[in-house]
């Protein structure tokens, strides 16, 4: 009985370190690669710490999964640099009551963010195997208040039009019309812009009174918005 009791302890409390270690991991990735940099965003900053970046990358990346920097997930894609993430996310200046659309699910760490925040969030995936897999994981850690899709980003998500705010995690050559016509008057997207696989410009493009405006931010380098 001793013995069990024992064996009991050592369980719970390596269940507890692991836990712990994963919560001090994200803390640390908060502090140190996005506060450091000037993201102040209250709300950005809990969402990050909230959401579970390592449940999102491939378990052979497990222990890398809050380091500085993007990581593969397969199909050529990647899960977005932390910073990134927390930048894009902080530009829409995100309400509690707002409607978010996302081109490119990718792994769905981005769409787990925004749903930290906004009341709904709808997004995108064209690689069919990267859409169930973000499905079912985003189901699991029960994100009820985010929509899954698995078609076309360049058209949107007409459907659910207007958005408060629109997020592309893929650089395009240009930013489609179909997502400007979508976002609301008084809204914001965010969007890599230029040619694969070289620097493109992070773009922020704000509609006021039925006239957009596009404004650059900074070089980024995404993955190329993939079409069918």
């Amino acid at each position: 009985m001793r013995l069990l009791i024992i064996l009991i302890i050592v369980l719970v409390s390596s269940c507890t370190k692991g836990q712990d270690k994963y919560k001090t991991d994200r803390n640390n990735m908060v502090r140190q690669q996005i506060e450091r940099r000037g993201i102040r965003d209250e709300k950005t900053l809990n969402a990050m710490r909230r959401v579970e970046r390592h449940k999102f990358v491939p378990s052979y990346l497990v222990s890398s999964a809050y380091n500085d920097r993007p990581l593969a997930i397969g199909h050529g894609q990647t899960i977005s640099q932390p910073y990134i993430v927390a930048y894009m996310t902080e530009i829409l200046e995100l309400e509690k009551a707002d409607k978010a659309l996302e081109i490119g699910t990718g792994s769905g760490y981005q769409a787990a963010v925004l749903a930290e925040i906004a009341d709904s969030v709808f997004t995108i995936e064209i690689i069919e195997a990267l859409y169930e897999s973000a499905t079912q994981k985003l189901s699991e850690l029960e994100y009820k208040n985010v929509y899954t899709k698995n078609a076309d980003g360049y058209f949107g998500w007409e459907e659910h039009a207007p958005y408060d705010a629109i997020i592309v995690t893929a650089a395009s050559e240009i930013i489609p019309p179909p997502l400007i016509d979508q976002l609301k008057d008084g809204g914001k997207m965010i969007i890599p812009v230029g040619s694969p696989f070289m620097n493109q410009m992070l773009v922020l493009v704000e509609k006021k009174n039925g006239k957009t405006t596009t404004q650059s931010l900074l070089p980024v380098r995404f993955v190329p918005f993939t079409r069918k």
